[in-house]
């Protein structure tokens, strides 16, 4: 029997959900369908191991294999009723993980045997769409974000996100008082201490050399944006949604850009990479620049409502994931950051980086 939490079920609504509805809505950076701007959909792709299936749009559902066979043909109503089906299953389920053995035997009807297709890019579902603005039929990859359980995570973390920052000051700090600092939050507290005993917290590096280029690749200036953006974060309780850290964050201007004409530059530099996160770069990967979501974002809503931000909408996406993204904390023990230590007679810090939809 098949089983998985809402977010691996609700690929599976999706692509019920987007055969049902023949469409895929675009929507504005509150996430709200724009009035007639929407993609119609031509067919979905899909690839389990070795079976490759396309699921025609055209009056029906068709399914025809690699080999340009017709499989199976079915009206379109039967998905309206399943999507519907799936959407109440998992509005009224609780617990981390579990099945639906009514679906699972419709999906296996139509060839489909895994909550996921198999992925070999950050793209959860391949499509093909006509599209409105060039009359072209593109394949494209989106990604898929459910606000039907948990909120998922943007950018993820790791080992590979951990910042590192040096001590510095006159003398050396006594590293176990403050890491006998336990109060919450542990971390603001200690980094508090830190400087009322005189000395700086200042960025060096990133404890991956992979994810330091990555980032050096989307904007030179990025590495060091995002440990003042994470030791603000950090130092500041109460702090996470990134829209008013990162308004915190230009009001101090760390980097001394000059401001005076109001360019936006801490704001401009993180919505690249917040875009080229939710699009393909990973931090342990080495990123070219080459997206793999190549048509973007589709949100199910929790009324079960589908809307996507294309890339041809860059400036609504871009609003969307500065305006509903925070910077989470990962376990400290998990990921061994937030306690001093020191290296080659230096005291060093670890912060680390974790972006979360709200």
């Amino acid at each position: 029997m098949v089983t998985g939490n809402k977010g691996e079920w609700s690929e599976i609504y999706v692509f019920l959900k987007l055969l049902a509805d023949g469409r895929l809505n675009a929507a504005d950076a509150n996430l709200n369908a724009i009035p007639n701007v929407y993609y119609p959909i031509i067919k979905i792709l899909r690839q389990e191991n070795t079976i490759s299936r396309e699921y025609r749009i055209n009056g029906n559902i068709k399914i025809v294999d690699g080999n340009n066979n017709e499989l199976l043909n079915l009206p379109i109503a039967e998905f309206v009723s399943r999507s519907q089906q799936l959407f109440n299953e998992l509005r009224n389920a609780e617990g981390r993980s579990f099945a639906f053995a009514d679906i699972e035997t419709f999906l296996n009807s139509i060839d489909i045997h895994s909550l996921t297709a198999l992925k070999t890019d950050k793209a959860d579902i391949k499509v093909v769409v006509h599209d409105l603005n060039t009359g072209m039929q593109p394949k494209l990859g989106f990604s898929i974000k459910s606000m039907l359980g948990g909120n998922s995570t943007l950018f993820n973390p790791g080992n590979t996100t951990n910042f590192i920052y040096e001590i510095l000051g006159e003398g050396e700090i006594d590293i176990a008082e403050i890491n006998a600092i336990e109060t919450t939050p542990k971390i603001a507290n200690r980094i508090s201490e830190i400087r009322a005993r005189g000395f700086e917290v200042k960025f060096q590096n990133i404890q991956s050399a992979t994810l330091q280029l990555n980032l050096q690749l989307i904007d030179s200036d990025l590495p060091q944006i995002l440990a003042e953006l994470l030791l603000l974060k950090y130092s500041t309780p109460g702090l996470a949604l990134l829209a008013p850290t990162l308004g915190q964050l230009t009001t101090n201007n760390p980097l001394h850009f000059d401001l005076s004409q109001g360019h936006p530059f801490y704001e401009y530099k993180i919505k690249n990479f917040l875009t080229d996160s939710a699009l393909g770069m990973t931090p342990a990967t080495m990123w070219t620049g080459q997206y793999d979501a190549t048509g973007g974002i589709i949100i199910v809503k929790a009324n079960g409502e589908l809307v996507c931000y294309h890339i041809y909408n860059r400036n609504e996406f871009q609003n969307y994931l500065l305006n509903n993204t925070r910077l989470e904390q990962a376990s400290t023990s998990r990921y061994n950051f937030g306690d001093l230590y020191r290296e080659n007679g230096r005291t060093f810090l670890k912060l680390n980086l974790q972006v979360r939809f709200n």
